[in-house]
């Protein structure tokens, strides 16, 4: 069992927890992520890990309630457990195997979309923790909605809080602060690392295309059972067919098609849907174990 030391409701459906789990604390790194499961009857929850702290044992998640599991996980107090906690699963950031005097040397913006701060927030810690000053642009729908503020602060060089509604910060989406940044204000960036909602990632893709910035996203939202075993998140990465949890969850965003992730993970969702998916996609239907259980 997975004991909770932490449990902490961050806004309106968006909680925190530490969890206990040493093992996972000694060898996670940014970009990884988790699979949490609450007992034999929860479903498997994949969840980019938010932080770690290696000395207390302690691995950081936050989560959105979306379903009937993640609803329960938001019932679950300090002193209460998880059954499974299983990681770090996933290919861990690109930049975590380049030296500290090389990232030095660019200048790197992280944007994050809603509970996207989450996975943003120890990317950036990585970095201040290695002298390395980043931007990050943080974007929610309005001022109550923003989370881990305080955090971001701490280990960027410059935080742009965005909201929607314009009730604080810069008034738009995080898309418009980019272009303000690099078209009005003349930032120029080599990398960006763009973390949220699907159809964000497609659009600040879009513009640093556009830009010409090299961008990285995260395709966490697509998993499913998290270890390539029932070909939920497939996806094409130029010519390529992935899948997040086992290739990723980071891909250059320029290369991914967003228009056909959103599409197929829509269709996933009902038996129908996935039916016709392994109709189409054939013998690239499923993931690392060759056969899908979301068909069965």
């Amino acid at each position: 069992m997975y004991r909770i030391v932490k449990a902490e409701k961050l806004a309106d459906l968006i909680y925190l927890m530490d969890v206990e789990a040493p093992r996972v604390a000694r060898h996670c790194e940014p970009g990884q992520f988790v699979i949490v499961k609450i007992d034999d009857k929860g479903e498997r929850v994949p969840l980019t890990i938010c932080d770690y702290d290696r000395e207390a044992g302690t691995v950081t998640i936050v989560f959105q309630t979306l379903g009937a599991s993640t609803y329960r996980m938001a019932e679950l107090k300090e002193g209460d457990s998880f059954q499974d906690f299983t990681g770090p699963l996933g290919v861990p950031s690109e930049f975590v195997n380049e030296s500290p005097d090389s990232l030095k040397q660019k200048k790197i913006l992280f944007v994050a979309g809603g509970v996207g701060a989450a996975p943003v927030y120890p990317q950036a810690k990585w970095m201040k923790e290695r002298g390395i000053d980043v931007d990050v642009i943080v974007g929610s729908k309005t001022k109550d909605m923003l989370i881990l503020e305080e955090e971001m602060r701490a280990v960027s060089g410059n935080y742009y809080p965005c909201t929607d509604d314009g009730s604080y910060g810069h008034a738009g989406m995080v898309t418009t602060k980019i272009e303000q940044l690099v078209t009005e204000e003349g930032k120029k960036y080599d990398l960006c690392v763009a973390i949220g909602p699907m159809i964000m990632m497609k659009f600040v893709c879009l513009l640093t295309k556009k830009l010409e910035i090299p961008t990285i996203v995260s395709m966490n939202p697509i998993m499913v059972d998290g270890t390539g075993m029932c070909g939920a998140c497939r996806l094409h990465v130029g010519d390529e067919i992935k899948f997040a949890c086992v290739d990723g969850p980071e891909f250059d965003g320029h290369l991914v098609n967003f228009d056909e992730s959103m599409k197929r993970q829509q269709m996933y969702k009902t038996q129908e849907g996935r039916a016709t998916l392994k109709l189409q996609e054939g013998d690239t239907h499923h993931g690392g174990c060759g056969r899908c259980g979301g068909d069965n």
